[in-house]
Order: structure tokens, then C-alpha cells, then sequence
């Protein structure tokens, strides 16, 4: 064939001959590094697979030699291409949208004008040198621009810009060769010519809230319904179908539940759109011809159904079958999944689960031994529509089970069975070396465990002896019950007291059992409690380890008592339940000591009781010890909290005025611990009249010492009697007899 025109008038059947051709061209566009060519002669364009070194530039006349190959278009594989000279380039066709999509002018110098939508540098997809890349919009629908240039610094212009593109046109493909898009190759930037700028740079726009994206969306859809014919491959209620026509088949989405059948001839009626990169037939509505035409899938390899593009027929969405060796297999949450083998290269058999609406219920997954060998129908859903990018990854879409055939069942005496044995082999040996060492781990973990018990129940006792704090003895015995349960959580609860240990704060979720804790007479000190998981079952060891906790808890407990019962008799009085002079000198000597480095100050007062042994002698010992229980209680109401009363013996009391300012105020307690006599006290049914002699002494004005400070207050109170006496010796010569006669105190 001697003229391109001539060549692009043959039909994919006879190009797919390997025609010889030998024709003259004009270049209107070359990409030496992918060998890419479009020539044009006339109205007449081809592409070319360039096999030469030559540097050409659009405007080129050539001589191409090669032969013709089928695509989406017939093309040439060049095997010598001669440069003839140079002249004028073909004037650029005006094409529009339908035409480019329809592919009136494949491989033509064209024209269009166009908005950009984005400006990227990209790297190109099979050798990865970079490039600009334009998506922009013309009237009619979106193209694509490819710019053989890396200038960084024209994207900015280029961006919200209308412009007038001249290239090649070309198109996208899908891995059958079917066009998905529209592509426009440019030789320079230079002719992308910029017909008039953004109205304002498109980064200065305010920011969109990301749940507010979608109302800057519009969409004005041109798409024609279309009507395809076929026979029914593959069916998804509510989903999707395939129809197969021949050597062509189309994914239909579509939204029908219909009792369609597999193998009928149907139509379908929808719009044309590109989902993942192949051609599909979407918002789709569906006819059943009730005529069975069904299609015999052939045999492939998965060489053959992974190649596509110009190297081979492609069998995306084709009805197909394959062998292979299964190697896995796993029920999903929506689909089955089986992966085999076929000649070293893996592939996935998979069954959609049916939907939540669908009429089909979900059958159990068909198990198939590993290692089998079989044979799966289904649809090739290859992973990557690019036509270009040499073998693609693929699935099978099964229908049913009723896909899979088992071919050959895995021998027995292979390799694997043979690793298997083996394994188990090692495996029994492993186990039962793993036995033994547990059986001797075990016992050692006992021993090790009722040493570790004896030993922190003799730390118990030994804390029970040290007088440590009843609550860390409990939490320490509480442990020990929980540790011999193996974790269990396990507290005390003491009789009007709080509670110790670790209480789970839910308990609903297990067994409590309970323990009272009993003295030696009898009488409840508490209960201590073991909270078990309830698929545990009642058994000896918690009664063994409540019976050890209650017993150690009941001797902390008694302990507890008897040590808390002699300090309180070693620092309190026990008639007015007061301090004594024990604990009086000892916060004597403490507060010395922090008002010493505090340089504070605080009183210290004396009180002795005015005639206390003639209410003894008078009423008797068991009416003075209740009036001495009552001038105690009355005494403390004088107090402020944080002061402190304390009888030293006898008839005689202290207080310690604590956070004073001076002498004045420890001079008004003391006045007041005084006046608080001035009404008598009811004991027994009788009125008992009393008094009391008062000295105080401030510290450290008048001593330093707790001995300078009862020393002080001493002498003070001593002269506060005296002058009482020699003030009631001259009442007693003027007043009259009957009022010294009741004066009893």
C-alpha cells in the first residue's frame, strides 16, 4: 500500500493481515522516547510506531515503511522511516467534542478551544518522563492535553485560563482498545496559546468548609441513552450485569431486582460513562428477550487473559475459564475468595454474597482442598484498564459454585504432604519435650508459690508485731487470698468500719464469695470477700485461701484492738476522756518546735480546782468524779477548735492555746475558763457550786522550755489563788452569815 490515505481506509480485519506499506507524510507530532508518531496527509492521519533515531519535528515530510496492525484504529510498525525534507504543517482541523469522541479525527492536527481545569507536571506512564498535563473543558464534554514540556513556572498562568490548544488528537483507552476519553498531544508549549487569563489568581479563594464541598458541585449532562444487545453473562440483582456480544461485552449498572437469567439475549438501555477506566453503560434499565443464547466460555491461560491492548485481544468483562491450584481459601464479609496458582502467577476466583435485598439467600462457601487443581467460569475483571501498561492483574467473577470443577484432587505423596508429615513429626517430639518441661515448670511453680505464701504470711505476722497500721496488714492478707485464686479480686470489709482491699467496681458479672470474720468469743469483726469469675466453679482451693485470709484478718483485727486500746489508755484520761499529762507534754514539745522555726507564739494555761477534796468529802468520790467529768465538758466549750485540754492529775488541768497574737488573747480563754465555774453544776439531782484558780504563761515571752512554761503557768495560778483567799477572807468578816454558809466551793 502506497498512500496513507489508502492505509487508513482499511478496516481492523484487514490490517490485522500485516499488510506491507509504503507511504509519504507529513509529522504533525513525535515523541522519540516512546516511539510515537502521527503522521498526516491531507485529511488522511495514521499513528505510527517509529522505529528510528531520527530527530523529527513537526512539518517533517517522511517516507514510513512497515506493516499494518489492528487497534482502535489501523496503525503502522514501522521498520525504516526516511526524512524527505521539511515544509509546512497541515492546517489544524477545528474539531468539535462528538467528533473527537467519535473519532473522526483520530491522529489529526486539530484545534479547540478550551478552559483548564488543572495544571500538573506528570511523568508519563510508561517511561516516566515528566510533562505538563492539562485537564481542561470544551464545549461538549472534557479533554485531556499532553504538553511535551516541564516548565514549572507556566502552570500558574495556564490555570482557570481559556486557551486555544493545537496537537494531535488521540483518545484513552480502555485494555480493549475502546476509547474512554479524549487526549490531545502537543509537540510545545507554544502552541498552547493563552486566549484570555483567570479573572482573579485561584488561590486567593476563601477557604470552603469540607462538609460544604459539595455545594459548588454542577453538572450540565449531555450523554445520549444508547441501547446495547447481548447475551446475559453475569448478574447482580440491584447491582450490575455484563451483556456479551461476540468479541465485545459491557459492564451494565444497573438498580433492577428482575428475574433476569443467565444466557438469555436482553437489552439495555442507558448512558455511556468510564468507571475505573473502562467503558460502561450506566443508570441502566434492563429487557429480557426470554431467547437462550448462551455463551461457551473458552480456556485460557493467564498469559493470555492478563495481555490486552495492541498486543493482544483483550477478555475484560469476558466470559471465561481458567485452571489453576488452590492455594487459599477464605469467606469474606461480602464475597468468597479462592486463590489459585496457574503457573506461577496468582489470581483470586471470587462469588459476591448476595445484597441485603436480594431474593437469594447466602448459601455456605464450597470448600475445595488446598492443593487441588480446578477449573473456574466467571468473568476476567482485569485490575488496571491502562492498555499500555503491559500484563494486568485479574479475577474471576464467578456466578455460582456451579463455576468451580475440580479437575485433580491433591496427591497424597507430594512434597507438601511429605513437609506436613514431617512437621507433624517434629511437632510430636516438640510436644513432647514442651510436656515435660510444663510437668516440671509446674511443680517447681508450686513449690516456688507455697514458698512465696509461707513467706508473706510470716511478713503478716511480723507486721501484726511491728504494729504496723491495720490497713496495710489487710490489703497485705487480702493479696495473699488473691494471689492463692490466681488474681481473683479480694477486700474486708470491717464491722462499722471501712473497707480494704481491691473491690471490683462492677460485680454483677461475677460470683462473690463471702467469709465472716469471727473473734474468739464469737462476735463479728468483719467479712472478707473473694470475687470469682462465674464459669469458675466452687472448688476446695477458695475455702482453703478464705479459711487462711480470716484467720490472719482476725488476729490483725484483735491486734489492731488491743494496740488502738493502749495507746488510748497510755495518752487519755480514762474518767474525763480527755488527754492526760502524757500527751499534753508531748504536743507541748512539738509545738515548741514548730513555733520555734515558724516564730509564732502560743499560750499554755494552769487550772487547778478551788476545794475539789471538800466535794469529795461532802457528796463522795463517786459525785466528785462525775463533777470532774462535768467541768471537763464545760471547760472544753470554752476552747476554740485546735486547742487543747488536758488533766494532769487530780484536780488539776492545762490548756494549749495554739495561734495566738499575743498576751491578750490567751488572757480572755483563760478568763473564760474561769467565769465558766460561775454557775453551778447539776450532779446526781443536786447543784454543786465550784471554782476554779487560773494561770497562764505565753510562749516564748515567759519560758522557752515545756519546764519554763508549767513552771511559769504554775506560779501564775498559785498567786491567782492566794489573792482568791485573801479576797474571800475579807468577804467573809462584812458579809452575812447565811451567804457564807453556802459557799460550799
Amino acid at each position: 500500500m502506497t498512500s496513507l490515505r489508502a492505509v487508513a481506509a482499511l478496516t481492523n480485519a484487514q490490517a490485522s493481515q500485516h499488510m506491507p506499506a509504503a507511504f509519504e507524510a507529513t509529522v504533525v507530532y513525535f515523541r522519540k522516547y516512546d516511539h510515537g508518531l502521527f503522521v498526516q496527509d491531507g485529511s488522511a492521519a495514521i499513528y505510527v510506531i517509529a522505529a528510528t533515531n531520527l530527530n523529527l519535528t513537526p512539518g517533517d515530510r517522511v517516507l514510513v515503511r512497515g506493516t499494518t496492525h489492528e487497534s482502535f484504529r489501523p496503525y503502522v510498525d514501522s521498520h525504516d522511516i526516511t526524512r524527505l525534507g521539511h515544509g509546512a504543517l497541515p492546517e489544524p482541523a477545528h474539531a468539535t467534542y462528538q467528533e473527537m469522541i467519535r473519532g473522526e479525527t483520530d491522529c489529526q492536527l486539530v484545534t479547540v478551544h478550551a478552559h483548564v481545569l488543572s495544571a500538573d507536571i506528570v511523568p508519563n506512564s510508561t517511561m516516566r518522563v515528566p510533562g505538563i498535563f492539562l485537564q481542561t473543558l470544551v464545549d461538549g464534554g472534557h479533554v485531556d492535553v499532553d504538553v511535551d514540556s516541564n516548565d514549572q513556572d507556566a502552570l500558574k498562568a495556564l490555570l482557570d485560563a481559556d486557551v486555544q490548544v493545537t496537537g494531535a488528537a488521540s483518545g484513552h483507552f480502555d485494555n480493549k482498545m475502546q476509547q474512554t476519553g479524549i487526549l490531545i498531544h502537543v509537540q510545545s508549549l507554544a502552541d498552547v496559546k493563552i486566549e484570555r487569563s483567570a479573572d482573579a489568581d485561584p488561590w486567593s479563594l476563601g477557604v470552603t468548609p469540607m462538609d460544604r464541598l459539595i455545594t459548588g458541585y454542577r453538572v450540565r449532562d449531555l450523554g445520549q441513552r444508547m441501547r446495547i444487545h447481548g447475551t446475559i453473562t453475569y448478574y447482580q440483582p440491584g447491582s450490575a450485569l455484563i451483556l456479551e456480544d461476540g468479541l465485545k461485552s459491557v459492564w451494565v449498572v444497573t438498580s433492577t431486582y428482575a428475574p433476569l437469567r443467565i444466557g438469555d439475549m436482553a437489552d439495555a438501555i442507558g448512558f455511556p460513562e468510564v468507571q475505573n477506566g473502562f467503558v460502561a453503560l450506566a443508570r441502566s434499565e434492563v429487557r429480557d428477550r426470554s431467547v437462550a443464547a448462551p455463551v461457551m466460555p473458552s480456556l485460557f491461560t493467564w498469559r493470555e487473559l492478563a495481555s490486552g491492548g495492541n498486543d493482544a485481544h483483550s477478555r475484560a468483562f469476558d466470559l471465561v475459564s481458567i485452571e489453576g491450584r488452590v492455594v487459599a481459601e477464605v469467606r469474606q464479609a461480602t464475597q468468597d475468595e479462592y486463590v489459585l496458582d496457574e503457573d506461577g502467577h496468582l489470581f483470586s476466583a471470587i462469588i459476591r454474597h448476595p445484597g441485603s435485598l436480594s431474593p437469594y439467600p447466602l448459601l455456605p462457601m464450597r470448600q475445595v482442598p488446598v492443593g487441588a487443581r480446578i477449573r473456574v467460569t466467571g468473568i476476567c475483571m482485569l485490575e488496571d484498564a491502562n492498555p499500555f501498561n503491559g500484563d494486568v492483574p485479574f479475577n474471576i467473577l464467578m456466578r455460582s459454585y456451579d463455576d468451580i470443577a475440580v479437575v485433580a484432587m491433591p496427591s497424597l505423596l507430594n512434597v507438601r504432604n511429605l513437609i506436613i508429615l514431617v512437621a507433624l513429626l517434629l511437632v510430636l517430639v516438640f510436644a513432647v519435650g514442651v510436656w515435660s518441661w510444663y510437668r516440671e515448670r509446674k511443680r517447681r511453680h508450686e513449690t516456688a508459690a507455697l514458698a512465696y505464701l509461707e513467706r508473706r504470711r510470716s511478713l503478716v505476722l511480723e507486721d501484726l508485731n511491728s504494729s504496723r497500721p491495720l490497713k496495710e496488714i489487710i490489703e497485705q492478707i487480702t493479696g495473699l487470698v488473691s494471689f492463692k485464686l490466681r488474681g481473683a479480686a479480694a477486700w474486708c470489709e470491717i464491722k462499722d468500719g471501712p473497707c480494704f482491699g481491691q473491690r471490683p467496681a462492677i460485680i454483677t458479672s461475677q460470683r462473690i464469695v463471702p467469709q465472716e470474720i469471727r473473734s474468739r468469743s464469737g462476735v463479728s469483726l468483719g467479712t472478707l470477700f473473694a470475687a470469682i469469675p462465674r464459669f469458675v466453679k466452687p472448688n476446695p482451693d477458695e475455702s482453703a485461701a478464705l479459711a487462711l485470709g480470716t484467720g490472719l484478718a482476725k488476729l490483725a483485727i484483735e491486734t489492731s484492738n488491743l494496740y488502738h486500746a493502749l495507746v488510748y489508755r497510755s495518752e487519755f484520761d480514762l474518767l474525763t476522756d480527755i488527754p492526760n499529762r502524757f500527751s499534753l507534754e508531748k504536743r507541748l514539745e512539738t509545738l515548741i518546735h514548730e513555733t520555734r522555726i515558724s516564730t509564732g507564739v502560743f499560750g499554755f494555761v494552769f487550772i487547778d480546782l478551788d476545794r475539789f477534796k471538800q466535794i469529795n468529802d461532802e457528796y463522795g468520790h463517786q459525785t466528785g468524779d462525775v463533777f470532774l467529768q462535768e467541768v471537763a465538758q464545760r471547760m472544753k466549750r470554752q476552747l476554740r477548735p485546735g486547742d487543747m485540754l488536758a488533766r494532769l492529775g487530780g484536780d488539776e488541768f492545762a490548756v494549749v492555746v495554739e495561734s495566738v497574737r499575743n498576751r491578750t488573747e490567751v488572757e480572755e480563754i483563760a478568763s473564760r475558763l474561769e467565769r465558766c465555774f460561775d454557775e453551778p453544776f447539776a450532779v446526781e439531782e443536786r447543784l454543786v457550786y465550784g471554782s476554779a484558780s487560773v494561770g497562764f504563761a505565753l510562749y516564748p515571752e515567759d519560758a522557752t522550755s515545756r519546764d519554763g512554761l508549767l513552771s511559769t503557768a504554775d506560779a501564775a495560778m498559785y498567786a491567782a489563788k492566794q489573792s482568791r483567799k485573801s479576797l474571800a477572807l475579807n468577804a467573809s468578816r462584812d458579809a452575812a452569815p447565811d451567804l457564807a454558809s453556802r459557799h460550799c466551793a
